[in-house]
């Protein structure tokens, strides 16, 4: 089993839902967070002083899967999440030990 780790833009969120759960991917976790790589964060205007937002909004889903689906799962991710501008996130993927369903006690990938 794998935990895919993306970090994508907000607007981009609904999108790969949809994209991951035509794929029969469909259990997901999503936290706002907010973070900078090499974007650095940008300069705004507020009432008239301008000030660094050093830490961008951003959201990160995590999908656990098969390892037979990683692939298919990586691809549409990013085919999903990608606009071609610089900020469009990342990816981590992590070997998972394992999974337990809480209600049943299901193991491994019966608990995904």
């Amino acid at each position: 089993m794998k935990k895919i780790e993306a970090i994508v833009r907000h607007f981009k969120l609904e999108d790969v839902k949809n994209a991951l759960t035509e794929k029969g991917i469909t259990g997901m976790t999503v936290t706002e967070v907010r973070g900078f790589g090499r974007q650095k964060g940008h300069t705004e205007m507020y009432r008239g002083t301008e000030y660094t937002v050093d830490f961008v909004p951003k959201v990160k889903v995590e999908v656990v899967v098969d390892d037979g689906k990683l692939r298919t799962a990586l691809d549409t991710i990013v085919k999903a999440a990608q606009t071609g501008q610089i900020g469009d996130g990342k990816i981590f993927v992590s070997e998972l030990v394992e999974a337990i369903r809480i209600r049943t006690g299901e193991t491994g990938t019966d608990a995904i």
